[in-house]
């Protein structure tokens, strides 16, 4: 069964809903996903995308839609959290890292609790900090190799991997290369896995 890789990035807030879900997901549905950390702000950016920064009325509906969504799926949010975060592209750096090394998964799910749950900004060291404390990581090591130009060029070339395959936003499934954008694209993606059509 062909492997479903998730494009998401830490500070796209829509990407909460299916990094707190899809592990459970995943068993329900037998089926393997690959975690892709990139960087969403520098793929928006280039194609001059801002969704929500002075829309006051969109931003509004973004957590309330968060909100409603959060209780069907019964994840815990205070929201609305802080945003937008501050340093995007090194949260991204540290759970690229981690993928390499079995953790990142597990930093990415802190993080995002911190961010959702705790309303402590997911870009701060502070919140970075406290989720590789609770990966059992070391943040002075981890912090340091995380802001290297390897690791840093290693977000830049996945993020350039991202836009090749057609991703513009996160969360975002890619299946056979095809791409479902959103948190409710889930069974589409699943679907297309099974028997090449959204169903």
């Amino acid at each position: 069964m062909p492997e479903i890789d998730f494009w998401y990035s830490i500070g796209s807030t829509y990407s909460f809903l299916t990094v707190m879900r899809l592990d459970d997901w995943c068993d329900e549905h037998g089926v393997a996903v690959t975690w892709r950390p990139f960087n969403v702000r520098s793929v928006m950016s280039d194609q001059q995308n801002i969704p929500f920064a002075g829309k006051p009325e969109k931003s509004a509906y973004m957590w309330r839609d968060i909100e409603r969504r959060a209780a069907k799926y019964h994840i815990h949010a205070r929201l609305p959290a802080p945003y937008p975060i501050s340093d995007i592209a090194l949260a991204n750096q540290v759970a690229l890292l981690g993928m390499g090394e079995g953790w990142g998964k597990n930093f990415t799910l802190a993080l995002y609790r911190i961010w959702f749950e705790e309303n402590v900004e997911a870009g701060s060291e502070t919140a970075i900090t406290e989720a590789l404390h609770r990966c059992q990581q070391d943040p002075r090591l981890v912090l340091a190799r995380a802001r290297s130009p390897d690791t840093i060029a290693a977000l830049e070339i996945e993020t350039e991997q991202a836009a090749k395959l057609g991703v513009f936003g996160a969360p975002s499934l890619v299946v056979r290369g095809e791409v479902f954008w959103g948190d409710d694209r889930l069974d589409d993606a699943l679907s297309w896995v099974r028997v090449g059509h959204v169903a």
